[in-house]
């Protein structure tokens, strides 16, 4: 990418965004079957019929641009979904795993937000604006997920992983 554009960039993202969103429809379910919280598992089930549709505007978007639906290896992503992995085959107490999960949940989430972010602001950028139209739309339903994850973690799931503690 010696002499890239920022449409090249926003290419190269979208190929990081389709690989994560990919990765993600394949891991929710086993993050789902690890979750001790009723509202956990809805999430992450949830999270699976996002990541498909998240994808359809994806390919979408190739189209629109005039480019094949090709994923290219995120490391970040891939990084982040090792550790919730991790974490879901860890013995610990429910609670304490429910808390765990989710915050690598939200950490991934945090990544699609500054990836989606970024993805939109290229396209903005390039004119590309039926584009960005469709990201920001990606864009709002992953910080919507976020707040929704904080009110979990804040109002449910950290309060019953102490509770769990003080027995």
């Amino acid at each position: 990418m010696a002499n890239a554009s920022l449409h090249d960039l926003l290419v190269a993202d979208l190929q990081y965004l389709y690989f994560a969103d990919r990765q993600l429809k394949r891991t929710f379910p086993m993050l789902a079957r690890a979750a001790n919280s009723k509202s956990l598992k809805r999430l992450c089930q949830e999270g699976v019929d996002y990541s498909a549709e998240r994808l359809q505007r994806l390919e979408t978007v190739f189209d629109e641009l005039g480019t094949s639906a090709r994923a290219k290896t995120s490391h970040g992503m891939r990084g982040l979904l090792e550790e919730a992995q991790e974490v879901a085959q860890k013995k610990l107490p429910p609670e304490v795993k429910d808390a765990a999960l989710l915050a690598s949940i939200q950490r991934i989430a945090h990544y699609g937000i500054a990836a989606y972010g970024t993805a939109t602001a290229y396209a903005d950028a390039v004119g590309e604006k039926k584009v960005a139209k469709v990201l920001a739309k990606s864009l709002k339903e992953k910080k919507e997920a976020d707040v929704e994850m904080t009110e979990m973690a804040e109002n449910e799931i950290n309060p019953r992983a102490m509770d769990g503690e003080e027995e």
